[in-house]
């Protein structure tokens, strides 16, 4: 069974969570063209590599952000929601 740790609830299985895709920085809505905004809703980057995702934990609803390794299905962090507020560090960072 694979486990994910949520930084609120501890390690559970990782049927317990939904995905909610890449963190990334998004163009201002309310000053970016219609191209920008929809290339930023529909092109995304699927090379492999380390990212940043949101993540919930349904049963009590807590949203985290996972540092996972996509080539090897690895987690490397997680962290509270929070985080996402500030930069976030280098991907792969200690």
């Amino acid at each position: 069974m694979k486990i994910l740790v949520c930084p609120l609830n501890g390690p559970r299985p990782v049927s317990e969570f939904a995905y909610g895709g890449e963190v990334r920085p998004g163009p201002d809505p309310d000053t970016c063209s219609d191209a920008e905004w929809s290339a930023h809703v529909f092109n995304r980057s699927g090379v492999p590599a380390i990212k940043y995702e949101w993540w919930c934990h349904l049963a009590s609803g807590f949203w985290f952000i996972a540092e996972r390794d996509t080539l090897r299905d690895a987690v490397i962090a997680t962290h509270p929601a929070e985080m996402g507020r500030r930069p976030l560090p280098p991907r792969g960072a200690p």
